[in-house]
């Protein structure tokens, strides 16, 4: 009983320290985005979310669900590959989470499709962030971010952070989304 009440004092401790506090989450809509997005609304923060379409119910409406979202939670038009589209989203943030990324079902070439699209929207929402001043920026990936480096993966080793895709074993396993997440932390 006194490690609950202690747990759920945290979590007021949290909510009061976050009481005013905004934040912006990129590409909100998705699975890891949409997480972060809860997480930060349950600890009382506002959040600035973007998606590509906030119109689109199919795409929101999880969100618009969210316990606090009435209040504390806009949604806001952006798309990766338009310089300033992130600016107001932005704007007045202290902290951006970026984990907006571009996904095509269909590809013709990856290399402009997703790796160049990959980096240049990264850049936008920097640029964005730069110009708001922008206290911290957290950029997400995805475990494809470590999976063909070719090192065994049992049990017992240890995922950290010396573990990198190699860019050659992307490209031979035709990974070019896999090469997308780990071209930006190469270059």
């Amino acid at each position: 009983m006194a490690e609950k009440q202690q747990e759920g004092s945290n979590v007021e401790e949290g909510s009061s320290r976050a009481a005013g506090k905004v934040v912006c989450v990129t590409g909100a809509s998705g699975y890891i985005a949409s997480w972060i997005v809860k997480l930060l609304l349950d600890r009382g923060y506002t959040v600035h979310g973007t998606v590509r379409d906030t119109a689109d119910p199919d795409k929101t409406w999880h969100l618009r669900a969210l316990d606090g979202a009435n209040d504390r939670l806009q949604l806001f038009n952006a798309n990766l590959l338009e310089e300033g589209s992130f600016d107001a989203a932005i704007d007045g943030c202290e902290c951006v989470f970026h984990a907006a990324s571009p996904v095509f079902f269909t590809i013709k070439d990856p290399k402009a499709e997703l790796l160049e699209a990959a980096v240049s929207g990264t850049l936008n929402v920097l640029r964005s962030c730069k110009k708001a001043s922008v206290k911290r920026v957290v950029i997400t990936s995805s475990m494809a971010a470590v999976t063909f480096n070719g090192k065994p993966r049992t049990p017992d080793v240890i995922v950290d952070e010396t573990w990198f895709s190699v860019p050659e074993l992307c490209e031979k396993h035709q990974g070019h989304l896999l090469h997308t997440l780990i071209l930006p932390m190469d270059g």
